[in-house]
């Protein structure tokens, strides 16, 4: 069994040097507006319950925090098998042992706490994919490593399908795109799935059968919201509606913290978890959300930094997996609350509710810094 490295052969002031603070800095300011959101989104709903909660979540995401820290990056690439054959066993599992909730199979519980496996199957699958890339250097340009590339990522998507989860899967397509465009697999593949999937989008619009087939009740029901057809005010286009309210009464200013009349009419349901973006919307208003997108767009520009110093492929995929990884949730996330996108069940990173999600979060970032501290320094 491969032996594990802490730390570096640095001293600690050199070490210390290369601590990217910016990203330290981001980080904990994204954590907090979570927290302060979460805080006033619970003060009349649950007696603060669901805050305590995520207090206790954030303090026992310092655990993956420090092991991803800690633990050299190599450790990973020589254990990608067993991360690889441990995500899947998860995944398995959740379908066998996994809490129905609401119509899906996706949390197994711990005592008083939920896990949510395909969420560490994420950061696996980032973890196990830039280990294979990493190791066919030399067949990159191969159709059997584009092939094997995206069988790599298509096992675990059809456990997270079974869940059923179409966005949690849909998420690692996008980390599997991010991680082989950056290793270099030829864009000529790309463009032969990419009209695979252009036939079968046009397939769910066009034919009512392969929509029937291939969408839920309820994710039919989500596009169909999005473009104004068939409207139900209990549905589900009643959070993007109602989430539009809560931005226009924010305004320029908001109405002040602990002060949004949506949440206390509980008027958007899931508001800690998908759409907590509108608290930060009402109560902050304008310069409130646009003080928070600032914050994510400082915190991937530190990220796309670390990318771009890496002098390692394998760091390389791995930052590009978590920029895709957690550039696809907060696009996502924010574009379903402004009722861009259909309603889909994407957290936004730091700040809404969920165990799993702050520790895959807080994870990421200890892998991020751990990188970091091993490259060269960078000026800007």
């Amino acid at each position: 069994m491969a032996n594990v490295t802490f730390g570096n052969t640095e001293t600690p002031s050199r070490r210390a040097a290369r601590w990217d603070y910016g990203l330290l800095l981001a980080t904990a300011f994204l954590l907090l507006f979570g927290l302060m959101s979460l805080y006033s989104e619970g003060l009349q709903k649950d007696g603060l319950a669901n805050f305590r909660r995520q207090l206790i979540s954030t303090a026992i995401g310092i655990g993956p925090f420090v092991i991803m820290l800690t633990v050299r990056p190599s450790f990973w690439r020589r254990a990608a098998p067993v991360l690889y054959g441990t995500s899947l066993l998860l995944l398995a599992a959740t379908l066998v042992l996994g809490k129905d909730a609401k119509g899906a199979q996706r949390w197994i519980d711990i005592g008083p706490l939920q896990f949510q496996p395909s969420e560490v199957a994420k950061l696996f699958v980032i973890l196990t994919l830039a280990s294979f890339y990493a190791n066919r250097a030399d067949r990159i340009h191969s159709l059997s490593t584009f092939l094997w590339g995206l069988l790599h990522v298509a096992v675990p998507m059809a456990l997270i399908l079974k869940q059923p989860s179409l966005t949690a899967a849909l998420v690692l397509l996008s980390v599997w795109f991010g991680i082989s465009l950056l290793a270099g697999v030829p864009m000529k593949f790309f463009a032969t799935s990419l009209a695979a999937v252009a036939l079968l989008g046009t397939a769910v619009f066009t034919i009512p059968a392969a929509s029937k087939y291939l969408l839920h009740g309820y994710q039919e029901d989500r596009i169909k919201g999005l473009l104004g057809k068939d409207k139900d005010k209990q549905g589900d286009d009643w959070q993007s509606d109602r989430a539009e309210i809560a931005f226009g009464v924010g305004g320029l200013t908001g109405t002040g913290f602990l002060r949004g009349e949506q949440k206390q009419g509980k008027y958007i349901p899931e508001q800690r978890n998908d759409f907590v973006f509108t608290v930060i919307g009402e109560e902050g208003g304008l310069v409130g959300s646009a003080l928070v997108l600032c914050a994510y767009g400082f915190f991937f520009w530190r990220v796309f930094l670390v990318m771009v110093a890496a002098s390692d492929d394998y760091e390389r995929y791995i930052v590009g997996g978590i920029f895709a990884l957690l550039a696809t949730h907060t696009i996502v996330n924010i574009a379903m609350v402004l009722h861009l996108l259909p309603v889909a069940g994407l957290w936004l990173p730091f700040m809404s509710s969920g165990g799993t999600a702050i520790w895959l979060c807080m994870g990421c970032v200890g892998l991020l810094l751990n990188i970091r501290r091993q490259q060269r320094p960078i000026l800007f």
